[in-house]
């Protein structure tokens, strides 16, 4: 439960940085705190699928699985700030 409310969370930050700019200027990356083939890891690779499109720009989906989400969080808290 714990790892969807997380998976929501980042997948809210990731659209509504998104959308704030008017593109942009790099691929965007959505952070799953799961493992590969996992339920968010399949919600998160459709919604990468439909950004992109209406993006017009590469979403990726990077998995971070392990110490129960902490190395997911890790990796958004050390993400560089880019807007």
């Amino acid at each position: 439960m714990m790892r969807l409310l997380f998976l929501v969370l980042l997948l809210v930050g990731a659209t509504t940085v998104a959308f704030a700019q008017s593109y942009p200027q790099r691929a965007v990356r959505i952070v799953v705190a799961s493992t590969p083939g996992s339920s968010p890891d399949v919600v998160a690779r459709r919604l990468a699928q439909k950004l992109t499109e209406r993006l017009v720009q590469q979403v990726v989906v990077e998995n971070r699985a392990g110490v129960g989400g902490n190395l997911g969080a890790e990796a958004v808290a050390r993400a560089a700030p880019d807007g």
